[in-house]
């Protein structure tokens, strides 16, 4: 499978250790399969080009866990953005929708006792569900092969950056319809 990552380098062997241990899966190096996406998440930085880095993928004879957006997806995703053991350690991949960032604000919401679990992950519906794929292992690290790097245009980023924006506006609607609907 072809993937993709958008940052400041060209990244050709990954390090597993410098990603953040409270990102939605865990420890890791994240990608995606598609590219649009990536191209979307990549940033602006002073002094530095954003660029694309392009790899192959080989998932076989690895231990793969696929996540929908269920409740099993919800509690593993607290559990990591939460810093607790999520129980998935000898996962070499996994793949599953992104959270968008409203909901760690969802499990404030949660964890106060407002809303239910179940009336959060209703919200937690509201918007696009992009994949996101990530390399958790050595092993999976191994069948991880680079292709290419691109530099991405500094207009291209500013269009990816409007289309995020909008994107974001109507989630937030979406979002805030839900969470009225509660009050019914």
């Amino acid at each position: 499978m072809k993937v993709y990552h958008s940052g400041f380098a060209k990244i050709e062997r990954p390090d597993l250790k410098k990603g953040r241990k409270n990102a939605d899966f865990g420890q890791g190096f994240y990608l995606s399969d598609d590219k649009d996406f990536s191209l979307r998440w990549a940033k602006k930085r002073r002094d530095s080009v954003s660029v694309i880095n392009t790899y192959e993928l080989n998932l076989d004879d690895l231990k793969v866990k696929n996540f929908q957006r269920d409740a099993e997806w919800f509690s593993f995703i607290f559990a990591n953005r939460n810093g607790y053991e999520d129980g998935m350690t000898d996962d070499d991949v996994i793949i599953g929708p992104i959270a968008n960032d409203t909901l760690f604000d969802t499990f404030g919401i949660i964890t106060s006792g407002i809303l239910k679990k179940e009336q959060a992950l209703q919200l937690l519906q509201a918007g696009p569900a992009y994949r996101q794929i990530v390399i958790r292992s050595g092993k999976a690290l191994d069948q991880l092969s680079f292709m290419s790097c691109e530099v991405i245009d500094e207009k291209d980023l500013d269009v990816y950056h409007g289309l995020v924006l909008e994107e974001e506006r109507k989630f937030q609607e979406s979002f805030a319809e839900k969470l009225a609907g509660f009050d019914d």
